[in-house]
């Protein structure tokens, strides 16, 4: 588990609109990068074109390569629900399926890729993925309750153990914290830090001090005005994005003089 992401000269589209331009980026395996920059530069757009969500989107396509350890993610016959398997994705605000249990939405994605598991199987599935959203405890005694009753952070956190039930390579988290409060949030950056010795990790955030906390590595996009595609200005280890960034744009978005 956790393997390398190499976007090469990536052009997203929605229709004939270029969205995003020329993206070249590779992540590491087993780290965090965060995607920075302001609204609109197509940070989750990039975001959802790593699991090919993007093409649910009708127009949506993409040019270049992205690949998963040297895979061709958009490569003829290769399968788009695949991709999804080895690829999980938390967006911005938590989805449980509401009229599920908590141990029913953990087993959700298991239950469409593999028909043939047992009860103990998934029992031993739910407690795994539990115990990595560091929910287990919370909820060991009512798995049989449904999701929505859970608070916010909590709700996030199974959406978390949904995504790493089916024991992906790759996490994507659309802005994961901007639906909860400060201490819920700190506890999805504390899981972060914990999940990305076995994932490799993609975070959307508009908040630049997560990203310098939970960050190895960090990738600023910008847009130069409406109707132009959005680029990525440059990318490196988190440290140099925030103390030394060789674009002035980049210095400019991360000091707050724009944004």
């Amino acid at each position: 588990m956790g393997k390398s992401i190499d976007a090469k000269e990536l052009n997203i589209y929605y229709s004939s609109f270029l969205a995003v331009e020329g993206v070249t980026m590779k992540i590491q395996p087993k780290t965090v990068t965060a995607l920075i920059g302001p609204s609109g530069c197509g940070k989750s757009t990039f975001l959802r074109s790593i699991n090919r969500m993007h093409e649910n989107i009708p127009g949506a396509r993409v040019e270049g390569r992205l690949e998963l350890d040297g895979q061709d993610l958009y490569g003829p016959g290769v399968d788009p629900v695949g991709v999804r398997r080895q690829i999980g994705m938390v967006f911005q605000r938590p989805n449980p399926f509401p009229t599920m249990s908590i141990y029913d939405n953990v087993i959700a994605g298991m239950r469409l890729n593999n028909r043939k598991a047992g009860k103990t199987s998934f029992d031993d599935t739910v407690e795994r993925s539990l115990r990595g959203a560091n929910l287990w405890e919370e909820v060991k005694d009512r798995l049989e309750k449904p999701g929505s009753g859970l608070s916010g952070g909590q709700q996030q956190r199974l959406c978390i153990a949904r995504a790493i039930a089916v024991q992906p390579d790759v996490l994507l988290m659309d802005e994961p914290c901007s639906a909860l409060d400060p201490i819920s949030t700190l506890a999805i950056e504390d899981l972060i830090n914990e999940l990305k010795n076995e994932y490799t990790i993609v975070i959307v955030t508009h908040n630049m001090q997560q990203a310098a906390r939970v960050s190895d590595f960090t990738g600023f996009f910008n847009i130069e005005g409406t109707g132009k595609p959005g680029k990525l200005v440059e990318m490196d280890e988190t440290k140099t994005i925030f103390s030394q960034p060789r674009q002035k744009a980049t210095e400019d978005y991360v000091s707050g003089r724009f944004g």
